[in-house]
């Protein structure tokens, strides 16, 4: 069964099995059952579940399929990859990542002094670190620290300027000539070549990061004159993050290609290596219509380094170690964040909702006819009919003729024969129709916040695959509409003719009903805002044994009020006595209340902003 795109998307690692989704891999669980047994320990709001043998697998498949490549066409250059860790800083992924990885050498990249810090101390011995972005004196410092410390450190400069801080620096580190030890040297090139899509402007002559050919020759020679033309050992170009087309990475591995070769004919003996940055796209479609990538990871390898060979072999220069830094594709599918639904909003529009009197208006009888004669046969004309109608009732209630009761009748009998006339004519698919299906789509308020948790999404309109837990044995059928929990009116993944998301009808009062969000795993978590105060989603740790079974481990908890505030520079401490005052000197308050209420209080100051629940379950469900 093909629902909701596991098909394109989900790459094997998991599958519907009956009514659940499941995790292709050990004993092969449910994230239903995983998320009860989380939510058994008294965690009520989002989740965010890390699944470390998805970023083992990513990264055996990358090196694996390099590998391939290289053999299938003789290449006798390295392959080496970093994770840049602006992709996803947070302590469970880096941890897992750095555990699973220690038989590929896998390495870090840095692009500021925090995350430098987090390179160095974290990557295993021997493995590569880069170092690319703005760098000060002080960061290009913490370089040579560090391969004094004897990390394989190459840090990439990204203008003259930083040049000069590194001859400097190198000066002033290395005075003692028989110590001499300093950090390898890489130069990011400014190519002609883009990429396509959201990231182009990552590349081409206006991109904010790059040397260009006069910089480079000037490079060159500063090198030569300091005497450090023996640390050039990397050529490093990137045109974009999520290319979803590979005739732009083709350009440019030529155009960098060539670059390298040049450099090495003039004498750059020791240049060995061309980084091709990241880029290497993650397919987040749903649907066949929006697919994002139109390449394999093997087509992705096979071009790299034919193209490599070609250019080296044509040049008389020996074939360069590779490196990728690609982000995404390790940790994008690593993470699966599951929130409740709180609450349908649209779901005042069924029948059992009606207030008819013992005598309508004419319009609402035969609006109520109309619901119940409606067939294949008539369903357009009396679409047209009923859209007729509410218009001039809606207009006869401006004008006060009809009262509240009757304009509540008319949207719920209209919406009614929208609906039904939609599911008898759905094989039509005309425009008119598709229009009107936004009319009645439901309105799934689920607890979280897109802000925090799916900022590409508001920011970028990135998509993500979304279904839900269980009842995948059912047909959904309503058009869905999700609605986070935060007060802004851009906090929903409205529904997309062109991309539709169906749901199922539900009765939260009476069954709990999980969404869950796919491919979370780059850049929501870091770049993900505090906005009204959401803070991150409990987190934790889904670990196989050997034996196929599965651990929670590595809990954390969503902060509480208080600290979301102390984050903040709040006052935490004054806050809390002003609150306690309140209570203590209210003359509305009895005493024995006093205490019932400052107890109430911190318990509620305990716990975090995400919601435990609109309506009550029902305890006979």
């Amino acid at each position: 069964m093909k629902q909701f795109g596991l098909d394109i998307w989900a790459d094997d690692n998991f599958f519907i099995n009956n009514d659940t989704v499941n995790v292709n891999y050990g004993s092969r669980p449910s994230l239903l059952q995983i998320t009860q047994e989380i939510r058994e320990r008294g965690y009520k709001g989002p989740l965010l579940l890390r699944f470390p043998h998805l970023i083992s697998k990513q990264i055996h498949t990358l090196f694996d399929t390099f590998t391939q490549a290289k053999k299938a066409f003789g290449y006798r250059g390295n392959f080496h990859a970093v994770f840049p860790l602006k992709v996803n800083q947070f302590p469970n992924f880096i941890h897992a990542l750095i555990d699973v990885s220690r038989d590929y050498h896998y390495g870090l990249e840095a692009g500021s002094k925090a995350e430098l810090i987090l390179a160095i101390s974290k990557t295993p011995p021997g493995a590569p670190i880069t170092v690319n972005g703005f760098k000060d004196k002080e960061m290009i410092s913490l370089c040579f620290i560090a391969a004094k410390t004897g990390h394989n450190i190459t840090v990439t400069i990204e203008g003259l300027g930083e040049l000069e801080t590194i001859i400097q620096v190198d000066r002033e580190f290395n005075s003692d000539q028989e110590r001499s030890v300093s950090p390898k040297i890489g130069m990011r090139v400014r190519l002609h070549s883009t990429g396509t899509g959201t990231w182009a402007k990552s590349g081409g002559y206006s991109s904010k990061f790059g040397l260009t050919s006069t910089e480079l020759l000037e490079a060159y020679e500063m090198l030569t004159q300091n005497a450090l033309l023996d640390r050039l050992w990397m050529i490093h170009f990137h045109i974009g993050s999520q290319m979803g087309d590979i005739a732009p990475l083709k350009k440019a591995l030529r155009e960098a290609g060539n670059i390298y070769t040049e450099l090495k004919k003039r004498g750059a003996d020791s240049l060995g290596a061309i980084n091709i940055g990241g880029g290497l796209a993650v397919e987040y479609s749903q649907h066949d219509s929006s697919m994002e990538r139109n390449y394999s990871l093997r087509e992705f390898a096979n071009d790299v380094v034919y193209l490599m060979q070609e250019i080296s072999r044509s040049k008389g220069v020996a074939e360069p170690d590779i490196f990728t830094e690609s982000g995404r594709y390790i940790a994008a599918s690593h993470s699966v964040l599951i929130a409740p639904v709180l609450e349908l909003f649209s779901q005042e529009y069924h029948q059992k909702a009606l207030r008819l009197k013992a005598e309508n208006p004419p319009l609402i009888q035969e609006l109520y006819d109309l619901l119940h004669t409606i067939s294949r046969k008539n369903a357009r004309e009396y679409l047209h009919d009923a859209l007729d109608h509410m218009e001039s009732l809606l207009t006869l209630f401006d004008l006060g003729y009809i009262d509240l009761e009757d304009r509540s009748n008319t949207e719920i009998l209209v919406n009614l024969i929208v609906k039904k006339a939609i599911s008898l004519l759905k094989n039509e698919g005309s425009d008119e129709l598709k229009r009107l299906q936004d009319r009645i789509q439901e309105r799934y308020l689920v607890n979280f916040s897109l802000f925090q948790s799916l900022p590409d999404f508001w920011g970028l309109a990135q998509q993500f695959p979304v279904m839900p837990l269980d009842r995948l044995d059912e047909k959904p059928s309503n058009p869905a509409s999700i609605w986070d929990i935060t007060c802004d009116s851009d906090g929903e993944m409205a529904f997309s003719r062109d991309l539709p998301l169906y749901l199922h009808d539900i009765d939260v009062g009476k069954e709990e009903y999980f969404l869950a969000f796919f491919l979370t795993g780059a850049y929501q978590e870091v770049l993900g805002m505090q906005h009204n105060l959401f803070t991150h989603p409990t987190e934790c740790v889904i670990r196989f044994k050997e034996d196929g079974t599965y651990s929670i481990g590595s809990l954390i908890e969503a902060q509480n009020l208080m600290d979301v505030l102390d984050d903040l520079d709040y006052d935490t401490a004054l806050i809390d006595k002003t609150l306690k005052q309140q209570i203590e000197e209210s003359l509305f308050i009895s005493k024995e209340e006093k205490e019932e209420l400052l107890g109430k209080l911190y318990l509620y100051l305990s716990e975090n902003s995400y919601l435990k629940t609109i309506q009550a379950i029902s305890e006979n469900n």
